[in-house]
């Protein structure tokens, strides 16, 4: 099963704590060797997810913008099993466009956010949707928005 991750950065510790929590039970309820994380390791749930992922025995995947620089997210990516560097625009590639691209390499997606209908959270969900794709909506209790 190929899931992908996307949702709000600059969270609180508490909802840090709170959406970890949940990315691990989410994560949890597949097969560890049927798992692969789709993510651009951005900081917060995109590298809480990874790391949920390898700590289950899942694999992880790389999704870069064309204009990203050197690999980030340490050791996640130098274990990832596969990087995939989206060709510049230009090029007729899909250049920034993580979500659509995000989109078309996976089965589910994981959206770390609180259903407000603007933001990337929300195009990625609205896209996955419209694939027929299953989006998990993560968002518990006590979470706080991103300021």
């Amino acid at each position: 099963m190929r899931v992908g991750i996307t949702g709000y950065r600059g969270l609180s510790d508490l909802t840090e704590l709170l959406v970890q929590g949940e990315l691990w039970r989410l994560v949890t309820t597949y097969g560890p060797y049927e798992l692969v994380g789709v993510t651009a390791l951005r900081p917060g749930p995109e590298t809480w997810f990874a790391g949920a992922v390898r700590e289950h025995g899942g694999k992880i995947e790389v999704l870069l913008p064309a204009s990203a620089g050197p690999l980030p997210g340490g050791e996640f990516a130098r274990e990832a099993t596969a990087v995939h560097r989206l060709a510049p625009e230009s090029a007729g590639g899909l250049g920034e466009d993580l979500d659509r691209a995000l989109v078309g390499m996976v089965d589910e997606l994981v959206a770390v956010w609180d259903g407000d209908p603007d933001g990337e959270p929300a195009r990625a969900a609205a896209l996955a949707r419209r694939a027929g794709l299953w989006v998990h909506e993560v968002w518990p209790e006590g979470c706080e928005r991103p300021a």
